[in-house]
């Protein structure tokens, strides 16, 4: 395991962790825990129902978003933001938070804009995932690396925005692994559901907010498909730490 990531709010800036306990069913702690409606979504976050990433603010569409730099605590559920003038820190579980977030994107991003921008809270068993059976989502080191042969520049792992980065398997080996499962050291066990198909926005560099690349279409010429990396559901809950590696069940 050469790193773990969590995205607290979706479509802002990843953040490391060290280690991870995740519950059997569960979610990767602290991942797609927000997200930024952009204009009237339809969301109800009393029966919930997966949502096209489209409603929300995303680098897809929003590249300039790249240039945020956000922490997230969990202990106060306190969101602070750099990147858009002086740092903003605000509760997320507060309306006045909420409010002063919103007003913070409606300045940053105005032409993005659809309607009215509204942080959204994703209620217990949901996250703000772009696959509705994305739970955690890993991302093989050589399948970049193939790609960064092929363009012949640096290709930042963090455009795929996963979960896991892990070394080992072949380049794009991750694909043909769909129905294995991955057990860690602690008993911790993943099914591999899905593959990701990739979207514009492994385009934009997380560095420079530059949309710089064209990687769905290179991959699709080169390979002859648009995946990198696949999605997991978690049949066995346990602990995960960088350093670990995971082995194919059975």
């Amino acid at each position: 395991m050469t790193a773990l990531f969590r995205y607290p709010v979706k479509g802002l800036s990843p953040e490391p962790v060290d280690n991870v306990e995740i519950a059997t069913s569960g979610f990767f702690p602290g991942d797609r825990l927000y997200a930024i409606e952009n204009g009237d979504s339809g969301f109800n976050p009393v029966a919930p129902r997966h949502q096209p990433k489209t409603k929300y603010l995303m680098l897809m569409r929003d590249e300039t978003l790249a240039r945020l730099r956000t922490r997230y605590d969990d202990a106060t559920s306190s969101l602070t933001i750099e990147g858009a003038g002086e740092p903003l820190t605000a509760r997320l579980d507060t309306e006045e938070g909420r409010r002063a977030v919103e007003d913070l994107i409606r300045r940053f991003v105005p032409e993005a804009l659809r309607g009215e921008p509204r942080v959204l809270e994703a209620p217990p068993q949901y996250r703000f995932t772009d696959s509705p059976t994305g739970y955690v989502s890993l991302i093989n080191r050589a399948s970049v690396q193939a790609l960064e042969d092929e363009l012949g520049v640096p290709v930042s792992p963090l455009r795929f925005r996963g979960n896991l980065l892990v070394e080992g398997p072949a380049p794009f080996a991750e694909l043909e692994m769909l129905g294995q499962v991955l057990e860690a050291p602690s008993g911790l066990r993943f099914k591999i559901t899905k593959r990701t198909v990739r979207c514009a926005a492994t385009n934009v560099d997380p560095d420079t907010a530059e949309r710089d690349l064209d990687i769905p279409w290179t991959i699709d010429k080169r390979f002859g498909h648009r995946d990198l990396g696949v999605y997991m559901e978690v049949i066995a809950g346990g602990g995960l730490a960088v350093g670990d590696s995971l082995r194919v069940v059975g």
